[in-house]
């Protein structure tokens, strides 16, 4: 008797089963210096149903610039409880939040800057590879300058902006929208 071929699935990804212990909400400890943010959001699908078990992970530059990571350029020193990586889930209903402070300007060789921003990479069932965007502050000045956000068409660069919920304490909103007239912009690096 030989053996039969079964359907192709994609397993898992049961992030809270492997990642859980390795979840980081909280990018920047108490005493980092800079604007302290919170961002909240939720994940939806082309028909707008909200996507659980999904994983973001986010890394971003400290309030001068300065990457935690040894190799990091500049030559800034890094705020000690600074993480700038974090691992966020989704709950049961697609919503995410996490805590950080508003990262600073990151310069490129040649000295080009870059705004202020967040790099996040999105894994959850059904995607085979991860997907990688950017969040970028609203009213910034460098936006109309960052080589990245341009290259974004300008009608679907509010997918990468930032909502404010309360400009008095730091809440912003950010939604994902993986399909549909909202959807969220995804960048191919």
């Amino acid at each position: 008797m030989g053996a039969r071929a079964t359907a192709w699935q994609t397993v898992g990804p049961f992030f809270s089963i492997g990642l859980g212990p390795r979840y980081v909400t909280e990018l920047a400890g108490p005493g980092v210096a800079g604007e302290r943010i919170t961002i909240a959001g939720q994940i939806f699908d082309g028909d707008g149903v909200p996507i659980p078990d999904a994983l973001l992970e986010i890394w971003q530059a400290d309030a001068k610039g300065k990457y935690a990571h040894a190799e990091h350029p500049q030559g800034k020193g890094l705020d000690g409880g600074f993480h700038g990586h974090g691992r966020i889930p989704t709950d049961e209903y697609g919503h995410f939040g996490f805590s950080t402070i508003k990262p600073g300007v990151v310069s490129l060789p040649g000295g080009r800057a870059q705004a202020p921003h967040l790099a996040v990479g999105l894994m959850m069932r059904g995607l085979l590879r991860r997907l990688v965007t950017r969040i970028y502050f609203p009213n910034e000045t460098l936006n109309e300058r960052d080589e990245v956000l341009q290259l974004v068409e300008a009608g679907r660069r509010k997918t990468l902006l930032l909502i404010p919920e309360s400009k008095q304490n730091g809440v912003f909103r950010w939604d994902i929208h993986m399909q549909g007239d909202a959807e969220t912009v995804f960048l191919d690096f």
